[in-house]
């Protein structure tokens, strides 16, 4: 199955995401259990948190210093809302 394609991506409270696919579908990623360690921790900031951002053509995301999640993750981990 192809992985859908990432239409918009924003910070939430508590270390969520709202995603948005190009399906139509909604989900929430939950990005607290990748927070321990040195190179994620800072995603524990709010301010840096917010400012996550969705990599051209919709295919993932990242935050400037360059952590991410891979975009499978986001899909198969994340789950649908209303």
């Amino acid at each position: 199955m192809l992985q859908p394609r990432l239409v918009l991506v924003e910070p939430l409270d508590n270390c969520r995401l709202f995603l948005e696919y190009d399906t139509g579908e909604k989900r929430e990623f939950d990005v607290s259990p990748y927070t321990s360690g040195p190179w994620y921790e800072e995603l524990l900031n709010p301010s840096y948190f917010r400012a996550v951002r969705m990599l051209e053509g919709g295919t993932g995301i990242e935050w400037p210093h360059g952590q991410d999640v891979a975009p499978h993750e986001l899909y198969e981990l994340s789950v649908p809302v209303a």
